[in-house]
């Protein structure tokens, strides 16, 4: 491969990961509002045209407290013990789910957004009472369960859940609503609501130009001018990434 080639291929990286906005979720993970949100309003937007355009940063705490004793964290969740648990689980696969090199179609942030959006589903309905992270694993072509669940039983996910609880203070403490959105590193509390209910049309409002088809379709709807040319390199951009 000539040097050419590899500095364009450099530049189009670039490119793309300058133009994905930066959501932050604070989520609980037996939390109903949560499981609506992510799985009625994120992941399908995410899945979709808006797959190169969004980079989100998951942190699955919510409501809930800690506290240290010695080398030991002690969890109380907003929604019991389980939640606790499920928060562990979450924990530990953000950090453990890695991408395969002959699963080419499939990246870390997919591979994350499904196995999340499979548990929220899921939710306190577990078939024939089995926790779903094995069936969400290998369902979504995640390879490593074992390591997630071993994480989760250990103290590495008490202090992986420790970190997002971290996370969730420095941010909000106590954290006021759950689910709760961020916007580029910035919290508004309107831009929060209307993303409750229409989370594709605020993150589009948040997309550079050139934007995907979809938003381009969205502001088309609500009297905002797109150009020609803007919807060719639209269209360019979604067919060359």
């Amino acid at each position: 491969m000539s040097h050419s080639i590899i500095g364009l291929f450099l530049v189009l990286i670039a490119a793309t990961n300058a133009l994905k906005v930066p959501i932050t979720i604070y989520y609980e993970s037996l939390c109903p509002d949560s499981a609506k949100f992510i799985t009625e309003q994120v992941y399908p937007a995410v899945k979709g045209e808006l797959k190169d355009y969004i980079d989100i940063t998951w942190v699955p705490f919510g409501k809930s407290h800690f506290t240290t004793q010695g080398a030991d964290v002690l969890f109380d969740c907003h929604h019991g013990p389980n939640e606790c648990y499920g928060n562990k689980v979450h924990a530990c696969a953000i950090e453990h789910i890695q991408a395969n090199s002959y699963q080419i179609e499939f990246t870390r942030e997919s591979l994350t957004l499904d196995f999340i959006n499979c548990m929220m589903k899921a939710g306190k309905n577990f078939d024939d009472n089995v926790y779903p992270g094995g069936r969400c694993a290998r369902d979504n072509h995640i390879s490593g369960w074992e390591n997630i669940q071993t994480c989760a039983n250990s103290t590495e996910g008490s202090h992986l859940l420790k970190k997002q609880g971290e996370a969730t203070n420095q941010f909000q403490n106590p954290l006021t609503s759950v689910p709760t959105i961020v916007f580029k590193q910035q919290f508004d509390a309107k831009e929060n609501d209307r993303a409750m209910s229409n989370f594709l049309s605020v993150a589009c409002k948040y997309i550079q130009q050139p934007q995907p088809k979809v938003c381009m379709a969205l502001n088309s709807a609500v009297g905002t001018t797109v150009t020609p040319i803007l919807g060719l390199l639209a269209y360019m951009l979604v067919r060359l990434f």
